[in-house]
């Protein structure tokens, strides 16, 4: 999906960004040009950074930490707590 309509802009080559490093608002205007025309599209390309963090963070934690943080296991999301 388009996030940033005056350079073209996709949701994908936010994610590519982040992948490769560009973990800031300010580093994705940096490498891609994102939010600095208009600027209508800052909250839908923060949204997008804020899942790749989410998801990485999601990616790298540990069950533990994942249970501490309110994540619901696909178990006790079904309803089959223990």
């Amino acid at each position: 999906m388009y996030v940033c309509i005056c350079n073209a802009i996709t949701d994908r080559q936010i994610i590519q960004a982040h992948k490769e490093g560009a973990c800031s608002m300010r580093a994705l205007r940096k490498k891609l040009g994102v939010a600095d025309c208009c600027g209508r599209c800052a909250p839908a390309a923060r949204d997008v950074l804020a899942r790749c963090k989410a998801d990485q963070i999601g990616s790298t934690a540990t069950p533990s930490v994942r249970a501490s943080s309110g994540w619901l296991s696909p178990s006790s999301a079904a309803g089959d707590v223990a």
